[in-house]
């Protein structure tokens, strides 16, 4: 895998005021493409792409990809990453949820197939439900509930690859689907529902860490450098996938708790909670297909990577208007 970008001229970021697309914004750009990101900023926040604004090679458009939108400028690449991603968020905005994969994703390809640009969707390992194979690879078909209170973002992205395939088949679309598993790392939301910016928050609070269950179901952590790495290689490569783009180090929820104890230095020990309805129990991917396809395999182990994200978390300890409320 090539350590920098190709140079693409323009690329469009959907969501790119997002966690992960932020960063992707941030890659493109120091790779030498210029970035129009589109976001809504329902979830996403200015702050995130701040460093970006005022340059001749990035641009931020406030826009809702539910709606038609245009990009006059010529496209080499559209990266839709545009979705509520965190239970808060998309409990909160269940049918927004639902539009972003399904009109957003629609309006994204749009523009791809407008410009004959590379389009690339960020799934998610979330389309694999509460699984029956383990670890996961790309052949297996998931086990979703479709009318539980998690559906809104599981069955957004399996219709939005299902859409992103049919562009593919039928009408050309040079396309690839990404499935992304538990990225975390800096400009994550204190408040935004997922383990890691939890317990990093709860640990620095001196608050005991809340641990759903009795903490043995399992995720698999992917730092957000190794994830953005891997979804520029599959927009770089000539596949459509899906493919699995993810940490195959599984760690318990428990285990997890414990190791952020241990970098934080906190005492306050941990808590348990009711388990929320249809929470997965096993989280772990497959990589062989990116391992031989795009040449990439993750690099940050986990502690690594939680170290440099609680250090960021110490030096960001306001909470984000987006969050709900306490």
């Amino acid at each position: 895998m090539p350590t920098t970008p190709p140079r693409w001229r323009r690329a469009v970021v959907t969501g790119g005021a997002g966690f992960v697309g932020s960063h992707l914004c941030t890659a493109l750009v120091e790779g030498g493409t210029a970035v129009v990101c589109v976001d809504d900023l329902c979830t996403g926040s200015p702050a995130n792409v701040a460093h970006l604004v005022g340059r001749d090679d990035f641009t931020l458009v406030r826009a809702d990809v539910t709606e038609p939108f245009a990009v006059e400028q010529p496209v080499d690449l559209v990266l839709h990453f545009a979705s509520p991603a965190s239970p808060a968020d998309y409990l909160r905005l269940p049918l927004h949820t639902l539009e972003t994969g399904s009109l957003g994703t629609r309006n994204a390809l749009a523009v791809a197939r407008e410009h004959g640009a590379r389009f690339v969707l960020a799934s998610t390992s979330e389309v694999y439900g509460d699984p029956r194979q383990h670890p996961q690879n790309e052949r297996y078909w998931g086990h979703v509930n479709p009318v539980g209170p998690r559906s809104v973002y599981d069955e957004a992205k399996r219709y939005a690859e299902a859409l992103t395939t049919a562009e593919a088949t039928t009408r050309g679309v040079n396309a690839g689907i990404v499935r992304l598993f538990n990225t975390y790392g800096p400009r994550m939301r204190a408040r935004d529902g997922r383990a890691v910016p939890t317990f990093i928050r709860q640990a620095l609070a001196g608050e005991p860490l809340t641990v759903t269950g009795d903490g043995r179901q399992t995720r698999s952590l992917t730092y957000v450098d190794d994830t953005v790495a891997g979804v520029l290689a599959l927009a770089a490569a000539d596949l459509t996938g899906p493919v699995n783009i993810g940490n195959p180090g599984e760690l318990s929820i428990q285990e997890l708790a414990r190791l952020v104890l241990e970098l934080t230095g906190s005492r306050a020990g941990i808590r348990f909670v009711e388990r929320p309805t249809d929470d997965p129990s096993v989280r772990c991917p497959d990589i062989d297909l990116a391992r031989d396809k795009l040449q990439w395999e993750p690099r940050v182990p986990a502690r690594d990577g939680l170290a440099r994200t609680i250090a960021w978390f110490r030096d960001h300890p306001e909470d984000d208007p987006r969050d709900p409320p306490r």
